[in-house]
């Protein structure tokens, strides 16, 4: 009985100890590495760029989003437009031509087009030297055409996402860093008037220390799967071959702002990712489209919706969900959640300790809809004040385009840091391959890698900039 009691003390010990193993293995991210600064290389993240009287910009792909680019930069004070690249011809001319009518006859006079192949763009860079590239092409073009931008003497403006892998991501940080030239990934919703309202709101303590955020991207988008040379014609082969959260900056650039995540006080820590099944996309292609079109040729394994919760260092939360496939209404959450309320979106509506003056008595009821334009105007953004008219009729997303616009102008014409840096910009981005990589591995945390090198630290708040 002794020698039966002492194996089976001795198995006890082995499975609880391998189980403890499985759990720890399960619960503790791998350190992420983090390369060495290059020789000669410096930290960009308050970087000044020498001030420039007039920006000469160029832009690579004017299609959906950049011909709205190209546009309204046109318009804005203090830019020449000097080049265009588009693997199409009508889409280059068609640009051309709305830059030279925003001109009015003063500017963008001699305009150079690059279509003839898909190298044109390197071309373009290499002839003009313009001070600015705008990027607006497939995901998986951003971040070489960033660095070959940067390695040009060229500042690089970049659609979201900045890359699509983290190595993708050190490569564009370390030529910022050897070059000296920004690289911004443009990320817009932060120049909304309510996220603008709402950051205001958080640095001057209204919902107290801020605690837990939620953002999204929820835009039900399966009918780009009938796009012929647009958007659906190369995104939606993502949704097939990759499977996380595919389009997360949007949701998470404002709410990473309001908690000054890799400014000074916090950074992104570690991420945990699930998905749900793939399901609508094969049912909206066997709905839409013939039995043999590529399509229905193809088995869309990308869940319908992810959610993902990012651990920053000082233990706040951040869920971060993302879902173009469902039938539902478009939604980014925009929650910001303190110790003395919380700010949301979709709807708009604020709850505070004590309630909202002259609206509710306490925070167990919402104040929202017309309700909120006493405490609006009170902490409307200095930014919105100055632009916020011109930008209504501007357009673009109610106007969040022009402000993002016309700032980035403003910033390299003033010798200004840039509202969002390119550590922000990786930041954001690396949600996907994170994602990604905890899906496969049954939602194992994984570690943000630190595109600061530990600066983060020492870089400032977002100015609340008039």
């Amino acid at each position: 009985m002794k020698s039966e009691e002492s194996s089976r003390r001795k198995f006890v010990k082995i499975v609880g100890a391998s189980a403890t193993g499985i759990v720890a293995g399960c619960a503790v991210a791998k350190k992420s590495e983090m390369p060495s600064r290059r020789a000669g290389a410096k930290y960009m993240g308050d970087f000044v760029a020498p001030k420039l009287d007039t920006v000469r910009c160029a832009f690579i792909g004017v299609g959906a989003r950049g011909s709205g680019h190209n546009r309204q930069i046109a318009e804005i004070e203090g830019t020449e437009v000097v080049g265009i690249s588009d693997l199409y011809e009508d889409l280059a001319k068609k640009a051309q031509g709305k830059s030279v009518a925003a001109g009015k006859g003063e500017r963008h006079q001699n305009i150079k087009l690059y279509y003839e192949n898909g190298d044109s763009w390197k071309q373009m860079l290499r002839e003009l030297k313009p001070d600015m590239v705008v990027i607006a092409t497939p995901w998986k073009l951003h971040a070489p055409m960033a660095i070959e931008a940067m390695k040009s003497g060229v500042h690089a403006f970049v659609e979201v996402p900045l890359a699509l892998t983290n190595k993708e991501m050190w490569d564009v940080v370390d030529t910022s860093e050897s070059t000296g030239k920004h690289c911004m990934m443009m990320e817009n919703v932060n120049y909304g008037r309510e996220e603008l309202i709402y950051l205001n709101m958080c640095r001057q303590g209204v919902i107290g220390e801020l605690l837990h955020a939620e953002a999204s991207y929820i835009h039900s988008l399966r009918r780009q799967m009938k796009s012929r040379r647009g958007t659906g014609s190369w995104r939606t082969y993502h949704y097939a071959n990759r499977d996380g959260n595919l389009y997360p900056t949007h949701g998470l650039g404002p709410v990473a702002q309001y908690m000054n995540l890799a400014r000074g006080d916090d950074n992104f820590g570690r991420l945990v990712s699930y998905s749900t099944p793939g399901r609508g996309r094969n049912l909206y292609a066997k709905k839409s489209f013939p039995d043999d079109h590529k399509w229905n040729n193809i088995d869309f394994k990308g869940g319908d919706l992810n959610t993902s919760i990012i651990k920053t260092n000082l233990g706040r939360t951040v869920m971060v969900q993302w879902d173009e496939t469902s039938p539902r209404p478009y939604s980014r959450h925009n929650l910001i959640q303190g110790t003395k309320g919380t700010l949301a979106g979709f709807p708009t509506r604020v709850a505070l300790e004590g309630g909202v003056e002259g609206v509710t008595d306490n925070h167990h009821k919402w104040a929202e809809g017309e309700y909120l334009e006493t405490i609006f105007a009170k902490y409307e953004h200095p930014l919105y004040k100055r632009l916020g008219e011109l930008a209504k009729k501007m357009g673009g997303h109610g106007g969040m385009d022009f402000i993002m616009r016309y700032r980035m102008i403003e910033c390299l014409r003033l010798g200004q840091p840039l509202d969002q840096n390119i550590y922000e910009g990786a930041f954001w981005s690396a949600v996907s391959p994170l994602s990604e990589k905890s899906v496969v591995e049954d939602g194992a945390p994984q570690v943000f890698p630190d595109f600061t090198r530990g600066e983060w630290k020492h870089t400032k708040p977002l100015d609340i900039v008039g």
